[in-house]
């Protein structure tokens, strides 16, 4: 992180050595997963305007771009029009984000409302107009300023960054057409492909999402890993109308804030913190899969690359953006566990694997659905009974938490107070009026509370005219959504069809089309995460999904796609996914067919929809029953409306593609200015040597980035570039023949990464008894900065007693690990020793810009000498480098002799 000084913060150099010890090459943002919280963000308040909120997006790039620091490539992805089966997601969500935030505001409203006529305090209304999310979709005013922008972002770091001195920068905006990973996903096989790509290259893929875990795998690469944010659930937010920490808006009573200590003014303050980041390693998972996908006697030669595709196949089943999962398989009931031992089982009859670089052998994934299907009944009646267990166990808890809780609780000076403000208590004034009150109050309590069935007169007094009805919150029983599927009971087949699909389940020819659109959604997915969008216009039919037991008769089911299908244009796509309460981003002739009952369309866009929950709690969790939009209609009535398109709309709505930029210093930007001075029209091939082996097409830009040339800056807030040495140029992946087929293998020349499982990892049990202790850091041979016996002498004379035991440092041997209580952190705040300093010693140093991921294993001693104790822990941690052989498998390399010493290390 930048180190503030004075408040100004000071720039990072990140052409340094990363400080996570590994060197990623290439880095890919997923920038859809940036753009959402930098513009509405739910922990800190929200940018004032767009200009704002470009800021705050290169600030986040920033932010990533100091951790990884990628020596070759940054590419920065934008979601562009989207295949029509992933459409019908985003129309449901933009739907249902729509009827949200307007039912969420008027509900404010009228809360607000019924507190102020109550009397209630509350800070005047924020004129603010409201930010829609919606925006954040091709086609928008607001996409192309932020394509803008960013070109900006990358020629002003490109300019003044040493970090980014030799790298090659791609932007693919929103006017390319695909989803953001998967036009990185699109890049990275076209690379793999090339005779030049370097088969040892460190990906590192920044995005939220979980399917960029799927989709890892799916390269094969073996040195791939993501970056995302670190979830922290519960975190304190403010009401929205009162500003107050610790209730929500419906439960806003409109009270004045309380003053509580001497520097109360910060307690409603949201803590503004940096946000922090994990790493989730591929090779990591690879490990666990290789132990958990490992099969003996099988009748065909086991392959674990195979097996892992297979695996991604599998969890198709329990959820993907573009089918609904299937109704007997939920991921929080351990569907995949579930779905894997089955496939174990199986995968001796099947004689072979499932699939095979994106293509689906369906005679074998029958055999598998239909063992599924076997078993349909039993997981509907477990998911039942747990259902049940856990309603009996919350109403217990609620009975126990009313029973338990105390009649009276004191306020104002006598209120308890946290333990830690023990140490500063404040004298009680005038005790004998605050004893008073709090008798009185008590009084009051008891006199409302005496007869629950007794309702009040205006003055106060008890009326027998009749009982209070008992409000539904104050129920032990919560409501509960009537479920007519009743899938525990006989006949839920027949029920499910009736109710979801409107047929009967004897109606052999209904259930097989639902069967056989999913069957090819399956197929269409998996060609999607191997080879690439089979087709932009299939899409999945239905709301819901079939029952595995239904899957009969798949093998002769076709599986093909029409061929040479085109993608939406921008604006068309606007028509298929925006309500039309976000018409407001539209040309004005094409949002009156959203709103005019006359339209021949407006079918597609109704005010209000139901949401099914499906046996679900909340109705976030629920199926939204939105019509699909017919592509003919919606292409016919757009036809009439087309000529009213102005030059700068036009210009949106057509596709564009991804642009390259590189600096002066850059060994490709030589090449690419000499293209400019010849005015060369034809596509050229980038000379792989200058480009880190990166290969492709270049053609010149209209809207280039030049040297010599001010870049003006989008925001008013930023300066221009007017001594600009950076220079654009429009790039094109590889293109390959319309059948060619990417092989889903490890490249010839990859080097497995060294294991960091241990063989007492896999199981609780194999650790004797021990904590288990993951690894930290990429290096597995990272020692922490160690101690010696002197600096424990000197932290044991001028420790402050109170902080703990007496002498608790004073006598002790330090064991030199994590993992002993002697060898702990100074506190935050506490007075640095200045003669301890000198015995800080780390024993494992930065080794140079070499990987460490590539590095072999070894143990070394420090370099300093070595005192007694050092000398006797070194004898006793030292061991023969492990000897990882060939795709043995992690339990390949042979047991430690001696791990008792080594287990607390940090590693």
């Amino acid at each position: 992180q930048a180190k503030e000084c004075n408040g100004i913060k000071a720039p990072i150099d990140t052409s340094k050595p990363n400080p996570n010890e590994v060197e990623f090459d290439n880095l890919y943002l997923d920038m859809n997963g940036i753009i959402h919280p930098c513009t509405h963000p739910e922990d800190k308040p929200a940018p004032k305007n767009e200009d704002e909120m470009m800021v705050a997006i290169f600030e986040y790039i920033d932010r990533i771009f100091n951790i990884v620091r990628p020596r070759r490539l940054l590419y920065m992805a934008i979601d562009g029009v989207a295949p029509r089966a992933k459409m019908n997601q985003q129309r449901s969500r933009r739907f249902r984000a729509s009827k949200e935030g307007m039912e969420a505001a008027e509900e404010k409203q009228k809360i607000r409302q019924e507190i102020l006529a109550k009397g209630g305090l509350l800070p005047p209304e924020e004129v603010k107009e409201r930010f829609d999310s919606n925006c954040i979709t091709p086609g928008t005013e607001f996409m192309d300023n932020l394509a803008k922008c960013l070109r900006y972002y990358i020629a002003d770091r490109l300019n003044s960054d040493p970090g980014w001195k030799n790298l090659t920068v791609i932007l693919s905006d929103a006017s390319a057409p695909g989803e953001g990973e998967h036009k990185i996903m699109d890049y990275i096989r076209r690379q793999r492909a090339q005779p030049n790509h370097d088969p040892n290259t460190h990906h590192c893929l920044c995005g939220a999402d979980a399917d960029l875990i799927m989709l890892g795998l799916a390269t094969h690469e073996p040195n791939f890993t993501i970056i995302r944010e670190e979830f922290k659930p519960n975190k304190p937010k403010p009401c929205g109308l009162c500003n107050q920490m610790g209730h929500e808006v419906k439960d806003c009573q409109g009270l004045p804030r309380e003053k509580q200590g001497k520097h109360d003014q910060f307690a409603d303050s949201l803590p503004i913190a940096e946000q922090e980041f994990i790493f989730i390693r591929l090779c990591v998972l690879r490990e666990y899969l290789e132990r958990e996908l490992t099969m003996a006697s099988l009748p065909f030669t086991f392959d674990f690359e195979r097996s892992v595709d297979d695996w991604v196949f599998m969890c198709f089943f329990v959820g993907n953006d573009f089918l609904p999962h299937l109704p007997s398989l939920e991921i929080r009931e351990g569907a995949i566990d579930r779905l894997v031992n089955i496939y174990k089982n199986v995968v001796h009859k099947t004689g072979g694997y499932l699939t095979e670089s994106g293509f689906v052998n369906l005679q074998r994934v029958q055999m598998i659905m239909l063992a599924v299907g076997e078993v349909e009944d039993s997981i509907f009646k477990k998911r039942k009974d747990e259902d049940d267990n856990f309603k009996r166990r919350q109403k217990e808890k609620r009975k126990r938490m009313k029973r338990d809780q105390p009649s009276f609780i004191p306020g104002g000076q006598f209120s308890p107070q946290a333990l830690g403000n023990r140490s500063s208590p404040q004298t009680i004034s005038n005790p004998r009026q605050a004893a008073f009150e709090m008798r009185m109050h008590d009084r009051q309590n008891s006199t409302t509370s005496s007869s629950p069935n007794t309702s009040l007169t205006s003055d106060g007094s008890p009326s027998l005219a009749g009982g209070i009805k008992r409000k539904a919150e104050d129920s032990d029983s919560e409501p509960e959504p009537e479920d007519n599927i009743r899938l525990w009971e006989t006949g839920w087949k027949q029920r499910y069809y009736k109710n979801k699909f409107d047929v009967d389940a004897s109606d052999e020819k209904f259930r097989r089309k639902v069967v056989q659109s999913y069957v090819e959604g399956l197929c269409w997915v998996l060609r999607y995460y191997y080879q690439g969008c089979a087709s932009w216009n299939w899409y999945y039919p239905f709301h819901y999904a079939p029952f595995a037991s239904d899957f009969e008769g798949i093998a002769d089911m076709p599986s093909d796609f029409e061929k040479g299908s085109k993608p939406f244009k921008p604006l068309e796509q606007l028509m298929g996914v925006f309500p039309a309460a976000s018409g407001n981003f539209l040309p004005p002739t094409w949002r009156k067919l959203m709103t005019d009952p006359e339209s021949s369309i407006i079918d597609f866009y109704p005010e209000d929809f139901a949401i099914d929950l499906n046996g679900k709690k909340y109705a976030w969790q629920g199926v939204a029953l939105l019509p699909f939009v017919d592509e003919r209609r919606l292409r016919a009535a757009l036809e009439e409306v087309y000529p009213d398109l102005t030059p700068e709309e036009s210009r949106r709505n057509s596709l564009g593609g991804d642009v390259l930029f590189v600096g002066k210093h850059h060994p490709l930007c030589d090449f690419i200015v000499e293209q400019y001075k010849t005015k060369n029209t034809e596509p050229v091939d980038i000379p792989p040597e200058l480009c880190h082996g990166i290969q492709g097409k270049l053609t010149l830009n209209e809207n280039a980035v030049l040297p010599d040339q001010t870049v003006e800056s989008p925001v008013p807030m930023l300066r221009d570039l007017a001594q600009n040495s950076a220079v654009s140029i429009s790039f094109k992946d590889p293109q390959f023949d319309e059948g060619f087929v990417f092989k889903a293998i490890v490249l010839p020349g990859a080097k497995k990464p060294a294991p960091v499982l241990k063989p007492g990892d896999w199981e609780k049990a194999n650790n004797d008894g021990r904590p288990w202790r993951p690894q930290l850091s990429f290096n597995r041979d990272r020692k922490p900065v160690h101690l010696d016996q002197s600096a424990f002498r000197t932290l044991g004379h001028t420790m402050p007693r109170e902080r703990g035991m007496p002498g608790m440092y004073a006598n002790a041997v330090p064991l030199g690990t994590y993992g002993s209580p002697y060898t702990r952190p100074l506190l935050t705040g506490q007075q640095q020793i200045p003669k301890l300093l000198s015995n800080l010693r780390p024993q494992e140093s930065w080794r140079g810009p070499t990987p460490l991921f590539q590095q072999t294993p070894q143990r070394t001693a420090g370099a300093a000498p070595l005192l007694a104790w050092n000398r006797m822990l070194q004898s006793q941690n030292q061991y023969q480098p492990n000897q990882y052989q060939g795709l043995g498998g992690p339990m390949s390399y042979p047991q430690r002799p001696e791990d008792r010493m080594d287990r607390g290390r940090q590693v």
